[in-house]
């Protein structure tokens, strides 16, 4: 993927922001974040507050390539640094003890920290600008809680608009995954092992491949990370799943119902109110799927309907992303054919 070319000028005057508490929307090869200095509580409020985050629901400080994991983290295990020489930079995020001197804004009063060094040339450089490179910029979406994470400059700007939240808005072109970054625990390795909090592009047999141990399915105990309730990624239109092989029949029930309903899809359907058509690839359908969910939820339907995708390990990360997009819509569609209001 291409990228516009780096202004640097713009990079030294975001950098700039950061150091004076400020936020500053920043793109990454996973989704955009809304960035603010990770060792500034006040500046960590600052992203709470424009997002509508919960407190307790922690973020992730991006750093520089080459930056002192101990800097940030403590009993950091050898699996980490094998992870970090693995999939840095790139769309891995692990979650360690958090050191004494790092402020607890970033982790919603937990004792652990989760990491990520993103691949992006324009994250790279404002990384490296920041502190002299020294420093970390706590950056989760940069969208209102919940909702659909932004895959462009133009997202950012339809979530927040022109009143003064973010102080800058860096345009590095469209995120190439597309999806949030994977995120382990290894803070807990003595005792659970790794374990997979957050499915992404990076599988868990692909970490298993560095580490020689497969992470586990979150536990009870397993600290809190971003983006992993239940209800996340949603558009404000209800979303709703379905088999292939069920779509058509669907379609024609609603449009008979008086109903709308756009469609993201990646087989052919005909005479659809408004559709989105993904590739067949996961990693296609993942650089795409944000994108869609945001265009279909301004098309004026009553439902976004997605052709679920396969159920294998390939679309792990596409497919977590889906059920939490369409969490608590479940009957949406009987209610719709039965003139039910949803709520």
């Amino acid at each position: 993927m291409t990228h516009p070319a780096l202004d640097q000028a713009a990079i030294e005057a975001a950098a700039r922001l950061l150091e004076q508490g400020r936020l500053v929307a920043l793109p990454t090869e996973t989704v955009y974040g809304l960035g603010a200095d990770a060792e500034n509580p006040d500046a960590v409020a600052r992203i709470y507050q424009a997002k509508g985050r919960p407190q307790d629901h922690p973020v992730i400080v991006h750093v520089a390539p080459g930056a002192d994991l101990g800097y940030w983290a403590t009993d950091i295990p050898a699996e980490a640094q094998q992870l970090a020489a693995a999939f840095w930079p790139g769309p891995l995020t692990m979650i360690l003890k958090r050191a004494p001197n790092i402020p607890d804004a970033v982790s919603g009063g937990q004792d652990t920290v989760g990491l990520r060094c993103p691949s992006h040339p324009v994250a790279i450089a404002l990384l490296q600008a920041f502190k002299g490179g020294r420093g970390g910029v706590a950056a989760p979406s940069a969208n209102k809680f919940g909702h659909v994470s932004p895959t462009t400059a133009r997202h950012v700007i339809d979530e927040f608009g022109a009143d003064g939240t973010v102080d800058a808005v860096l345009d590095g072109g469209q995120s190439a995954v597309g999806i949030e970054s994977t995120i382990v625990d290894l803070s807990r390795l003595a005792t659970h092992g790794p374990v997979l909090l957050r499915p992404g592009h990076i599988s868990a047999e692909a970490i298993a491949a560095v580490i020689d141990s497969l992470p586990a399915a979150p536990d009870a105990a397993a600290p809190r990370a971003s983006g992993t309730l239940e209800s996340h990624y949603a558009p404000h239109t209800p979303v709703a799943m379905q088999a292939s092989a069920e779509i058509a029949d669907t379609l024609a029930r609603l449009k008979n119902a008086g109903k709308n309903v756009a469609l993201i899809h990646y087989t052919d359907f005909p005479d659809v109110f408004a559709e989105s058509q993904l590739p067949t690839s996961p990693e296609g359908f993942a650089h795409a799927l944000y994108a869609a969910l945001r265009a279909m939820d301004t098309a004026g339907a009553d439902l976004i309907l997605v052709e679920a995708p396969p159920q294998d390990d390939a679309w792990l990360g596409v497919n977590d992303r889906l059920r939490r997009a369409a969490h608590g819509s479940t009957g949406i569609v009987h209610g719709l054919l039965n003139h039910e209001p949803f709520s």
